[in-house]
């Protein structure tokens, strides 16, 4: 935070993790400006000690970094169970480099150079889904459970050991429960592709997906269909 602020009542608390001098500062100052309150540091084993307190609403954290990098640190962060919104800053724009950072635990990416504009616009669309919701209700689904907040899911009574592509992937079946999920909606919402990439990283995240929880005794609730996507669905027949 500039030196002279003073913390806002209310004012979301962001972490930025940025090794450039430059860029950091001026991360800082614009949303120091926007109302935000800031602490910037510029190693990353560093900012993941003071990441890991779960202090902080949001966490702005570049690709390189000395000390841990930015794909490191972001899975100590999910390992710890810290739910702080990330987005990660990459000058890389290949397709398998964004999915990495995803996969690792990313809620968005930006790629430099960019905006003030749109970091602050992609930091408000994060502020606004329910995992910065400390009174996030549970997920209930059959014998399926999903705590948002603790970022934690069952079937049967069983911990469900997923990803962070996993959970998201689990959070939006849930989320439309009895209604297909088509692939388009999927990439968007978890990877942020607004385009459809020939991949198949969606068939492969969900088939691992389905694996976890049939092997929990959910049955084959993941159901595919055909052309369109995905659906949670309870089987007619017994389990």
């Amino acid at each position: 935070m500039p030196a002279g602020g003073s913390e806002s009542e209310g004012a979301l608390r962001i972490l930025i993790v940025e090794d450039d001098r430059d860029t950091r500062e001026w991360i800082d100052g614009g949303l120091y400006g926007e109302g935000y309150v800031t602490h910037a540091v510029a190693d990353g084993r560093e900012g993941l000690a003071l990441a890991v307190q779960g202090a902080f609403d949001g966490i702005v954290v570049d690709r390189k970094l000395p000390g841990l990098d930015g794909i490191s640190f972001i899975r100590a962060v999910r390992n710890a169970e810290v739910q702080s919104r990330i987005i990660m800053l990459t000058a890389l724009s290949e397709t398998h480099q964004r999915i990495e950072g995803l996969d690792a635990g990313a809620d968005d990416y930006l790629g430099k150079p960019f905006s003030m504009a749109e970091l602050v616009a992609r930091l408000r669309a994060l502020s606004r889904r329910p995992a910065l919701n400390r009174e996030s209700p549970l997920l209930e689904w059959g014998p399926l459970v999903l705590d948002p907040t603790r970022h934690s899911a069952s079937c049967r009574g069983e911990r469900l050991e997923l990803t962070p592509t996993e959970f998201r992937l689990l959070d939006i079946l849930m989320r439309h429960a009895g209604n297909v999920v088509t692939r388009s909606m999927l990439l968007e919402q978890v990877w942020h592709f607004h385009f459809s990439p020939r991949t198949s990283v969606v068939e492969t995240h969900m088939s691992r997906l389905r694996s976890k929880v049939r092997d929990a005794g959910g049955a084959s609730f993941i159901e595919t269909v055909r052309g369109y996507g995905y659906r949670l669905q309870l089987p007619t027949g017994p389990a």
